[in-house]
């Protein structure tokens, strides 16, 4: 028997314009990484099928072609008010007496041999996605029956063009589910699973910008950043980057009188505290995990050092004071963890101080992002924001004793004690710092 395979690949596509295309990627990148995003996707797809030896390439675009259509493809326009149509008009369009294959430009992971399949014993090829949709669609000449009418963009829109197909007597011959790349989880399980893609190396640098670590650090080199919950709403006390840059003041002196040395100031950010403490003549180490931080905090004179505070640190068991400020008994997420770490660093007797929300009932431990006014996102940083109820709950089972809870200027702070009984090794979120 002869084969037959596709004589024409058509790949139907949109112009990658910032806020038209890939608008789901939008909650983790900004409109032009996600645009970005979909002419990788677009590359990769147009190079598929350049690998294969069909006649005919045809690109079925809605929007201007740009430098991403390489040479040897034949540009049509969509026709058609809904998707059903455009597909119908593509197939009429690209038609030149032999099989065709329409694919879209979402599956950056599609293959030559995928498009050059052998469909001899059937009328028509279909492969479909595992969000419900089908990635492409195979016909021996136009169709509009097949077409027109099926409903797009649903969850069981390569169920219903099965049966469309079916219901007009076509034998269709299945191929390999393959994932659209729509969501941000998209992007990460193909940029994992097929990671010479275009689409892939792209996914990784901004995702790799997108580190919550990364975006504080341009924060302190002076980029103007936002911390928000998911839920979009900004976190003022973690946006206050102004302030640690700068000196330290009234209310952080008055923090600081009831320090006792040596002073551990956990997440010291720029080290306004650390610089404070020794002009007071009060030795005191910063640790954070950002190294723009340390090298701030060093500039000022104070030391400091790069490391997360589940990690081994220098005088365990003998710090006088160790601090928690402006909210970092949110990191890791895990206040109750972070204050049994806090409890084993301190002397037996040794202070705890720690700054709470405000609010008294406060206690989320949802994840917060960080967010650039030029829309960039960061990806999600376990953090925790809670007011003196909540940690005073936590400190009781970290074996801390309350003995202070005081206010002023809208900050709001609780002193601990260590209680002498032994404490078992806490385990710290990784994330922790």
């Amino acid at each position: 028997m002869n084969t037959v395979t596709a004589a024409t690949v058509i790949v139907i596509a949109k112009q990658p314009v910032p806020g038209r295309v890939k608008t789901r990627l939008q909650t983790e990148f900004t409109p032009s990484e996600a645009a970005a995003l979909a002419r990788a996707c677009l590359s990769d797809t147009l190079a598929a099928v350049q690998d294969t030896s069909v006649r005919r390439s045809v690109v079925a675009r809605d929007g201007d072609p740009g430098p991403w259509l390489p040479a040897g493809f034949v540009v049509v326009p969509q026709r058609g008010d809904g998707l059903d149509e455009r597909i119908a008009a593509a197939f009429e369009d690209a038609y030149a007496g032999a099989p065709m294959m329409l694919i879209g430009m979402d599956t950056p992971q599609v293959t030559p041999e995928l498009l050059e399949i052998d469909w001899a014993e059937h009328d028509a090829v279909l492969g479909l996605t595992e969000d419900g949709g089908y990635w492409c669609l195979g016909l021996r000449k136009p169709d509009r029956r097949a077409l027109v009418g099926v409903p797009m963009s649903t969850d069981h829109t390569g169920a219903d063009q099965l049966y469309r197909l079916e219901q007009l007597g076509y034998r269709v011959l299945l191929l390999p589910t393959l994932r659209d790349l729509d969501t941000p989880l998209d992007a990460a399980v193909i940029a994992a699973r097929y990671p010479s893609l275009r689409v892939s190396r792209l996914h990784r640098r901004l995702h790799h910008s997108a580190h919550p670590g990364l975006l504080f650090e341009k924060a302190l080199g002076g980029t103007q950043v936002v911390a928000t919950g998911t839920d979009g709403q900004a976190v003022p006390s973690l946006s206050e980057v102004d302030r640690w840059r700068a000196p330290a003041d009234d209310v952080d002196r008055l923090a600081l009188s009831r320090c006792e040395g040596p002073v551990l100031d956990i997440g010291c950010g720029p080290g306004r505290i650390v610089t404070a403490l020794a002009e007071r003549g009060i030795p005191a180490l910063g640790v954070d995990i950002s190294a723009q931080a340390v090298l701030l905090t060093t500039k000022r004179g104070a030391p400091a050092l790069r490391r997360p505070v589940q990690e081994p640190l220098p005088g365990e068991g003998r710090w006088g004071s160790v601090l928690l400020m402006d909210g970092n008994i949110g990191i890791g997420g895990a206040p109750e963890l972070l204050l049994r770490r806090c409890a084993e660093l301190v002397r037996p007797n040794g202070m705890v101080l720690v700054e709470v929300d405000p609010d008294d009932y406060l206690d989320d431990t949802q994840p917060i992002v960080l967010r650039t006014h030029q829309g960039r996102r960061s990806t999600p940083l376990p953090w925790a924001r809670v007011g003196s109820r909540a940690v005073l709950h936590h400190a009781r089972t970290a074996n801390l004793l309350a003995t202070e809870d005081w206010r002023a200027n809208n900050r709001a702070f609780l002193t601990f004690r260590r209680s002498p009984t032994q404490l078992p090794k806490a385990h710290m979120a990784s994330e922790a710092g």
